[in-house]
């Protein structure tokens, strides 16, 4: 889309191509052979870690803008258009992304809103610049869209929290220091009341990890089982037996972060490189109508979420503005949307594309393949696609709330 800046617009702009130019081709030492790690430029120019990539990035300001500095980030206003203009330069050059993840996405920002003086210090440096990861202690074997089911249990006995339960499809816990969890610390109260927001080290004694292998081959997921597991009484995030509210934040900024619309936007960038390669009858597969017509319409798609997620930016820096139905709408629209891109890509490169894991014919080191099986995920993540049209019908749209099934509580 096309925005008409002012000279000081113009010339930020300016900056953000020079920076784009500048680490052209940059590549990570530490770099993950996840294929959803940010896929830079083929050139090898510049090489940096992850985490001092992420610290370039919040020292120029183009990550982590808000942030104040006294925790870790640039501590600058808010500011749609070079938000706009970052995102769209990033895009256009295809320089990488910051990172992401729960920590980053989900927890920072609730803790910036509801967290207190010391666990902002604490934790909030230290997950931006990518040197404490974090999952999310939410589902549970007989809680997962109904999440206020959850049974695992916390006690406060002696100035500590101990904690008995299980949690499931817990993404990243085999890697993560920590967790945000949910924990039933109020068992007489209601349903949705009686929960809190625990922060637990993942080091702490009597928590087990069990991957789960999925599709993908990979275990994107797990189950973390806890034993009389003791942490700080302090390590809770709001009042103890009000974590419901916390836990609606939190998911609230995750609905926005699981598939943010100018990271679809660069990889359309990568799949129109990658039309342009595929060849077939001896032309370009980007020069036949059938596909060139698929990828105009998602192109159309990404472009309307890119403007409807400025639209949520705007809402949010406008008190009084609600934009909790506009996020379950950018999640909705942009899971099956991702998934829909990197299904075309796998029709682009024909046989290829149905090869996987270690064959040398692979294409971006098999990240099409992997990523759609990953977002078949995600579609469910952060609250099922149907959960979600739900939710958006009754508040949104206003339509009459779906009956319950007699006997349901």
């Amino acid at each position: 889309m096309d925005l008409h800046y002012s000279k000081e617009y113009l010339d930020f702009e300016k900056e953000v191509k020079a920076f784009c130019k500048k680490y052209d081709g940059v590549t990570f030492t530490d770099a993950s052979k996840n294929p959803l790690a940010s896929l830079s430029s083929k050139k090898k120019k510049i090489q940096v870690t992850r985490s001092d990539w992420q610290k370039i990035l919040i020292e120029q300001g183009y990550f982590a803008r808000a942030v104040p500095k006294e925790y870790g980030g640039y501590g600058g206003e808010p500011d749609i258009l070079k938000s706009r203009i970052i995102a769209t330069e990033f895009s256009k050059a295809k320089t990488p992304a910051p990172m992401g993840g729960q920590g980053i996405d989900m927890l920072v920002p609730t803790l910036l809103e509801m967290g207190t003086q010391e666990q902002k210090e604490k934790y909030i440096k230290p997950t931006l610049h990518g040197e404490m990861i974090w999952c999310q202690g939410y589902s549970e074997p007989n809680a997962g869209s109904d999440l206020a089911a959850l049974q695992t249990k916390g006690e406060l006995i002696d100035g500590e929290w101990v904690i008995n339960g299980q949690k499931i499809w817990t993404s990243t816990a085999q890697y993560s220091q920590m967790m945000f969890c949910l924990v039933r610390t109020e068992p007489e109260a209601q349903k949705h009341a009686g929960i809190s927001y625990l922060l637990i080290p993942m080091d702490s004694e009597g928590i087990e990890v069990r991957p789960l292998v999925d599709m993908t081959m990979k275990a994107g997921f797990n189950e973390v089982f806890f034993t009389d597991v003791k942490i700080p009484e302090t390590n809770i995030v709001g009042k103890r037996g009000e974590g419901w509210a916390v836990a609606n934040a939190t998911l609230g900024h995750e609905r926005g972060s699981l598939a943010p619309p100018d990271a679809i936007m660069n990889r359309v960038n990568m799949l129109i490189d990658l039309m342009k390669e595929e060849k077939l009858d001896g032309k370009a597969l980007i020069e036949h109508p059938i596909y060139r017509d698929r990828l105009m319409k998602i192109q159309g798609k990404v472009m309307a979420s890119q403007s409807h997620a400025l639209r949520l930016l705007s809402a949010k820096l406008n008190p009084g503005q609600d934009v909790k139905v506009g996020k379950m709408i950018q999640k909705l629209v942009g899971t099956e949307l991702r998934h829909e891109l990197e299904g075309l890509a796998i029709d682009v490169m024909g046989e290829i594309g149905v090869l996987y894991e270690d064959s040398p014919h692979l294409r971006d080191k098999g990240s099409w393949q992997f990523i759609y099986m990953y977002f078949l995920g995600l579609i469910i993540g952060g609250g099922t696609s149907q959960i979600q049209k739900n939710i958006i019908s009754e508040r949104g749209l206003g339509l009459p709330k779906e009956p319950k099934v007699q006997g349901a509580q």
